[in-house]
């Protein structure tokens, strides 16, 4: 895979992660979560051989069941597209579309490390879910910024993003 694919789907994963335009809405119900949406800025630098990083403006909208990510560049150009479903997640990079089974399995596979896509939604949201391997720093989050480290299992990761919740 060459270096230029690998930061786009290192990208997706940051939403999921982060993880366009339209979520399919949850319907309110009994135990049904309503849907969120965010945007802002991200940055992901992920210290592998060699060490990889990646900034990009977002657009996340849904629920960790159900959602979809837009990343694009600060001119408006799309970098990757993201939406995912019980059972599904895809990715789109340009015309090329990728299928996997999860959103789980779409950032293993474009990361190599296993994100916790429950926990980015609770940190969003100002919740400090604690997630093994993980250390959120929410401290500035009425401001719009948190920061997320992965530390355990290598290769260490650090999130950042600054957002405005819509």
């Amino acid at each position: 895979m060459t270096t230029a694919r690998r930061r786009v789907i290192t990208a997706a994963f940051c939403g999921v992660l982060l993880l366009a335009g339209c979520a399919t809405p949850v319907r309110p119900g009994a135990g049904a979560t309503p849907p969120e949406s965010w945007s802002g800025r991200l940055s992901l630098r992920v210290d592998s051989e060699p060490v990889q990083t990646f900034a990009a403006l977002f657009d996340l909208r849904g629920t960790p069941e159900r959602g979809t990510l837009t990343l694009t560049t600060p001119i408006g150009s799309t970098l990757a597209e993201l939406q995912w479903s019980p059972g599904e997640a895809w990715l789109k990079n340009g015309s090329e579309t990728r299928r996997y089974s999860s959103v789980d399995a779409l950032i293993q596979a474009a990361t190599g490390a296993a994100i916790p896509v429950d926990a980015l939604f609770s940190w969003l949201g100002g919740r400090d879910d604690t997630v093994t391997g993980w250390r959120p720093d929410l401290t500035q989050w009425s401001t719009g910024k948190l920061q997320a480290v992965r530390e355990s299992p290598l290769p260490r990761s650090d999130l950042r993003i600054v957002f405005e919740r819509s």
